[in-house]
């Protein structure tokens, strides 16, 4: 596992690139919320109150990079980060500058 902080804006958070068999688990968490690839569950997460976004890669079959994350495009958003102005379609850095 590859984990990093980062500042995003001016804001913290912890990138992360979790090799798993022939892909990539990746996520960018804060206390605030997460931006993940498509094997993260934001209805899972909402249920915590925990704003969540799942994003799929604009260019290439998966995310594998955090770049890949912030070039992609939202695909899911629970409730908690649609109220933070997270939707459907915006890009992986839009959503995350709302969502940390």
């Amino acid at each position: 596992m590859i984990g990093e902080e980062i500042l995003f804006e001016g804001r913290p958070a912890r990138a992360f690139v979790v090799p798993a068999g022939p892909v990539n688990l990746v996520f960018v968490a804060s206390e605030r919320g997460l931006l993940g690839c498509g094997a993260i569950d934001p209805g899972a997460l909402q249920r915590f109150g925990y704003p969540a976004a799942r994003v799929r890669p604009t260019t290439g079959p998966s995310v594998r990079t955090v770049d890949d994350l912030l070039d992609g495009e939202v695909t899911e958003a629970n409730e908690a980060a649609r109220i933070l102005g997270v939707t459907v379609g915006m890009t992986g850095r839009a959503a995350l500058a709302r969502i940390i």
